[in-house]
C-alpha cells in the first residue's frame, strides 16, 4: 500500500488531479467530503460549531450555512483556529475509517490518495509516503476563483491568504504536477505521477 497526500492552494486544480488519478486506478479519499458529512444535521460536529458560533449559521433547515460560516472564520483568524479544532479531529477520524475499508478491499497493492486541502497547515506532511502537491502561480489562483467561482479578487485574495503560502506548500512536496498549461498538458504529468506511484506501491 502506497500512502499519498495530495495537496494545493484553492484554485489550482486539485480535484482535477485527484478525479485524473481516480481514473487511472489511485482510490482517493476526499477530506472535503469527509469535512461534509462530520458537519451533516445531527451529527456530533455540527451540534458543537452551533454552540461555538451561534444558530445563525444554520439554514432553516437546520443544515450548516457554509457561506455565512465562511464569512465568519475567514475575516477572524481566532475563529478559524476555533472552527478547525472542532472539524479536523472529526475529519482525521472520517478518513482514518475510508483508509482502513479502502486497504481491505483494494489489498496490498492499492494507492490510496488522500486528497487534502490543507495538509501544509496541518503539518501532516509527514504522515504519507508521498506529498503532491499542485501548484500555480497566486495570480492564476485569482483569476480562476474569479471566473470559476463568482468570487471578486478581494474575496479570492483572504480566502488564499487563509491557507499556507506558496512556498509553504512546495516545502514539503515531494511531486510537484504544474497546472498552469493546457489540460492535455495536465493529462500527462498526472500519467507520469501514476506511473511513479504505481512504482512505489510495488
Amino acid at each position: 500500500m502506497l500512502r499519498a497526500g495530495l495537496t494545493g492552494g484553492i484554485g489550482a486544480g486539485k480535484s482535477a488531479v485527484a478525479t485524473r488519478l481516480a481514473t487511472h486506478g489511485a482510490v482517493v479519499l476526499d477530506a472535503d467530503k469527509a469535512a461534509r458529512e462530520v458537519v451533516e444535521p445531527g451529527t456530533p460536529g455540527l451540534a458543537r460549531i452551533v454552540e461555538a458560533f451561534g444558530p445563525d449559521v444554520l439554514r432553516e433547515d437546520g443544515t450548516l450555512n457554509r457561506p455565512k460560516l465562511g464569512e465568519i472564520v475567514f475575516a477572524d483568524d481566532t475563529r478559524r483556529q476555533v472552527l478547525n479544532g472542532i472539524v479536523h479531529p472529526l475529519v482525521h477520524e472520517r478518513m482514518r475509517e475510508a483508509e482502513a475499508t479502502a486497504l481491505a478491499e483494494g489489498g496490498e497493492g492499492v494507492v490510496l490518495v488522500h486528497d487534502v486541502p490543507l495538509l501544509a497547515e496541518g503539518g501532516r506532511g509527514g504522515q504519507f509516503d508521498v506529498v503532491i502537491v499542485v501548484d500555480v502561480p497566486p495570480e492564476m489562483q485569482v483569476e480562476r476563483l474569479v471566473r470559476d467561482r463568482g468570487m471578486t479578487a478581494e474575496q479570492a485574495a483572504a480566502r488564499m491568504s487563509a491557507q499556507a503560502t506558496r512556498e509553504q506548500r512546495l516545502a514539503i512536496a515531494d511531486i510537484v504536477i504544474d497546472n498552469s498549461g493546457t489540460l492535455a498538458d495536465l493529462d500527462q504529468r498526472v500519467a507520469q505521477v501514476w506511473n511513479d506511484l504505481s512504482t512505489r506501491s510495488r
